[in-house]
């Protein structure tokens, strides 16, 4: 079918005069300059962002008509279109790039124009009518200024508290029962890549739990920076041409649609001029992304080989890892999760320069940590629930580990409390250059009993504090 409309333009007119808007299109004339001011890339706000921008109309909206500031007839057409907005329902209106005015306004403006021509549709009028308007209705007691940071913060708590924690929780979960289950197993512990003293395999996926569980807590308190917002500040954070109680309505409105606890911010003068909560978050995500390369990398090293390598895990085999070499199977899993990890600590990186260039009453790269803090938080989901489903979950132990402490040379080190360092090192020594055991010189060079020599070197009495009389 032949759209009738294709290719057809209406005619809108802004502050700066008149410009062709798409026919059929419910965003205007500010929209559509910017649509031609910023060609840069292939970028968009997310759908959490839009999300979050429709959630604010919404409320606004409600705690506009609650003061007595909006006419009643424009109250169910302007909700019911930020509702739509909210709901996904018009994602193909938001069309203008990530790299665009600093402060967002061209996207806020984007919002307005969308809400204002659904909400005149819904009203019998045509678009373009401004029959409501998007500055003087839907716009109204906001700016840019307070609305983007709003929206950001907004986003971000609603992807923390519905994917990123969720995700981290079953990882813990995950890391947990792995630790449980390979609590009996004792390999050889391992610093600066050389055999160290006796490990349970069991301890070191409890490291890598508590990892976690310290990234969840990190979290929490990245919520409660985030959950202050600017919304009420409007232009500079004076609150000007807004009701002294719009923010507060407007922010309880929003908390209870969005299932996220947001308040207006003690210092509108902080909030709007800064993005110091943001570059927070993002720190907190950069420390998530490196606590999961640590995991991610033990895991695909103890599972190098089969042959060649540590061995000491078996990873799930979910591809196959070469076009040349026939049987060879990869940890792509891994491989996928660190790759992000990567993007995530680029991203950060991107935040931090974006909150140094905030100025006087507003930052001036709102738009592009947007982007990469939301990006960073889906990126982290979707990868930690891959990672845990795909590899963590399927990881088995193989007898690679316990055979080798046997031969591990540090096994003297419980030793030295008997014997003597100096001693327990000439054995070390000894046992390096000869290829023997610990046990096999220490039997020559001592008068330890084989009695004395099973008990100070059992292993079992090396993975918890110990020390010999």
């Amino acid at each position: 079918m032949v759209d009738a409309d294709k290719g057809k333009t209406r005619t809108e007119r802004d502050s700066m005069g008149t410009i062709e808007v798409p026919a059929d299109a419910y965003y205007g004339a500010s929209t559509m300059r910017a649509v031609q001011n910023f060609p840069i890339s292939d970028l968009r706000f997310p759908r959490s962002f839009i999300r979050a921008l429709g959630l604010i109309k919404l409320a606004a909206a409600r705690a506009n008509r609650g003061l007595g500031l909006l006419e009643e007839r424009l109250l169910d057409p302007i909700v019911r279109a930020a509702q739509e907005v909210a709901d996904g329902k018009l994602d193909n209106q938001f069309v203008l790039d990530i790299f665009q005015t600093g402060s967002g306004t061209s996207t806020n403006m984007n919002v307005n124009e969308v809400i204002a021509n659904r909400a005149t549709e819904f009203l019998g009028g045509e678009l373009g009518s401004r029959l409501v308007h998007p500055n003087d209705h839907v716009n109204k007691g906001q700016s840019s200024n307070d609305v983007i940071p709003t929206a950001i913060h907004l986003a971000a708590l609603m992807d923390i508290q519905e994917r990123l924690i969720p995700a981290l929780q079953r990882a813990k979960k995950a890391l947990d029962l792995k630790s449980k289950e390979f609590w009996g197993i004792i390999k050889t512990g391992r610093t600066h890549l050389q055999d160290a003293t006796p490990v349970r395999l069991g301890q070191e996926f409890l490291g890598y739990a508590g990892q976690v569980e310290s990234g969840l807590r990190r979290l929490r308190h990245a919520q409660e920076e985030l959950s202050q917002v600017a919304l009420g500040g409007t232009a500079v954070g004076t609150g000007v041409n807004t009701h002294p109680e719009f923010a507060s309505r407007a922010t309880d409105l929003i908390s209870e649609l969005a299932g996220v606890r947001i308040r207006e911010t003690e210092s509108h003068f902080q909030a709007q001029s800064t993005l110091d909560s943001v570059v927070e978050a993002s720190a907190v995500l950069r420390t998530i992304a490196i606590s999961l390369t640590k995991i991610a990398n033990d895991i695909r090293w103890m599972g190098s080989g089969p042959r060649a390598g540590l061995g000491e895990l078996a990873l799930p085999e979910v591809q196959p890892g070469s076009s040349i070499m026939p049987g060879k199977v990869n940890p792509v899993i891994a491989e996928s999760l660190l790759q992000v990890c990567a993007q995530v600590i680029g991203n950060d990186a991107t935040i931090a320069t974006a909150g140094r260039d905030s100025y006087f009453e507003i930052n001036l790269m709102m738009p592009v940590a947007a982007y990469n803090l939301l990006q960073s938080i889906a990126l982290l989901s979707t990868a930690t629930d891959n990672f845990t489903r795909q590899c963590v979950e399927g990881l088995k132990a193989t007898e690679r580990g316990p055979e080798t402490v046997e031969r591990g040379l540090m096994i003297g080190t419980a030793l030295a409390p008997v014997i003597g360092y100096d001693l327990a090192a000439e054995i070390a020594k000894e046992a390096a250059k000869s290829g023997r055991t610990i046990r096999e010189v220490a039997r020559e060079k001592t008068d330890l009993s084989e009695e004395e020599l099973a008990r100070i070197l059992d292993p079992e009495k090396m993975v918890e504090p110990r020390a010999e009389d």
